[in-house]
């Protein structure tokens, strides 16, 4: 016999539900993390925050960039790109001691596409490394901690294609570089272990031929050029308060294309738009629309079946319990035709008794509420309350109701009414004076 059954329809696992919870939670801490350590970075001496807030402060425009939204390259007239990598292209390994940490030479992960593809959109002002991660957390400036210059030579043979260029250190502990600014003003930079490079082709912004601080120089397979800082501690944290680097900072960065702007990257993609791409910086409806796709789908599907279950269930309890209706309705039915039997029998002084204990009952709950009733509904309950506060009352009602004990099963109907109406004045009194 073949089975004509529908097959049943994919179900998402609860163990994938959770799988993919974790894996956001995971990629939401690593993203914490980095940002936490880039935070770090930009603040410490090797950081360059204080430079915006230096130019900024000055009058320029200038701002901290770390990626996230596209950047229309005319906006940027300077970009100030700090390399805290030795090693582009090539992936940090994590220190696993304390002193391997120190002696880092990398402080984060680059590409060359992507430093080369920055250089081509805007005019850029490259700044070299110079310090180890030991100079970052020890807070000491030691020649110890530099970085090997064997890899800053291949950066920049790299970044310019130049085979004779390379780095050269100062042998003297503090070098003083002088540098005439665009006023007149005679401005002298003061570096401790100065960093320099000197290389045909380059031509030199701040320093002499042989010891370049500051140069321009050509862009490897490029026509464009490229300004390359050899020392970082001009414009660092930890250099700008030394000598006059602070000055000759914004001197040399608000007279050139930084007075459009400059812009500090600290991003590790290339978020410059291109010429034939227009920046969108405003949401459509498809970034709303990807919240309702798997899986979050199930999700909203499953929420949409719960809410209409709990209106579904809401309505239909709207008012009382349809049970609870029915057995009242049943009791009432049940009181009902106990009367009609004894009225058909004639045993009207059987069914005064009921009716007294009935009304007795009620009234108890008039007088104290239907919670507290069944303390004082039954009738030598009823009589020791009523005897605390209405003696004579007690009395009275003690005495009919003995009577009506009394009578028997058959009794005209005229003699059952009387013995009702003397009840009825009684429990009167009773709810009205108490």
């Amino acid at each position: 016999m073949t089975d004509t059954a529908t097959p049943a329809a994919p179900q998402v696992r609860a163990e994938v539900v959770v799988i993919a919870v974790i894996v956001a939670l995971a990629l939401a801490a690593v993203g914490y993390v980095l940002s936490q350590r880039q935070q770090e970075l930009r603040a410490s001496p090797l950081g360059l925050s204080g430079l915006q807030v230096w130019l900024a402060a000055g009058g320029g425009e200038a701002q901290v960039f770390s990626g996230g939204w596209m950047v229309d390259p005319a906006t940027t007239g300077l970009l100030v790109l700090p390399l805290h990598d030795t090693l582009p292209g090539r992936d940090l390994r994590p220190a696993q001691t304390t002193e391997e940490m120190i002696f880092q030479q990398d402080e984060s992960d680059l590409e060359w596409d992507t430093v080369l593809a920055k250089v081509e959109r805007v005019p850029t002002l490259v700044v070299l490394p110079k310090w180890r991660s030991g100079m970052r957390l020890t807070g000491i400036a030691h020649p110890a901690l530099l970085v090997e210059a064997d890899r800053l030579d291949a950066m920049l043979r790299h970044l310019t294609g130049l085979p004779s260029i390379g780095i050269a250190r100062a042998p003297r502990a503090f070098s003083a570089v002088p540098h005439k600014a665009t006023t007149g003003a005679a401005l002298g930079a003061e570096l401790y272990a100065a960093q320099f490079f000197n290389g045909a082709g380059c031509d030199p912004v701040i320093g002499s031929r042989r010891e370049m601080l500051l140069a321009s120089c050509p862009v490897a397979g490029s026509a464009r050029r490229v300004l390359i800082l050899s020392d970082p501690d001009l414009l660092n944290n930890h250099g700008l308060r030394l000598g006059q680097n602070a000055a000759i900072a914004r001197e040399f960065l608000m007279s050139g294309p930084g007075k459009r702007g400059v812009l500090i990257d600290y991003s590790r993609d290339n978020w410059f738009a291109e010429d034939d791409a227009p920046i969108r910086r405003e949401r459509t409806w498809a970034d709303l629309l990807r919240f309702f796709e798997p899986p979050f789908l199930v999700l909203w599907l499953g929420a949409g079946v719960m809410l209409a279950l709990a209106l579904w269930r809401s309505l239909r309890r709207a008012g009382p319990v349809a049970v609870a209706a029915e057995q009242g309705a049943g009791k009432l039915q049940t009181i009902r035709a106990r009367a009609r039997l004894m009225r058909l029998t004639g045993q009207d002084g059987a069914m005064i008794s009921d009716y007294a204990a009935a009304r007795i009952a009620a009234t108890a709950a008039r007088l104290v509420g239907p919670g507290h009733a069944r303390q004082i509904g039954e009738e030598r309950a009823f009589l020791r309350h009523v005897a605390r506060r209405r003696p004579a009352l007690a009395e009275r009602l003690d005495a009919v109701l003995t009577r009506i004990h009394a009578l028997p099963a058959r009794v005209p109907a005229a003699a059952a009414i009387h013995h009702a109406d003397d009840l009825e004045r009684i429990l009167e009194l009773i709810a009205h004076d108490t």
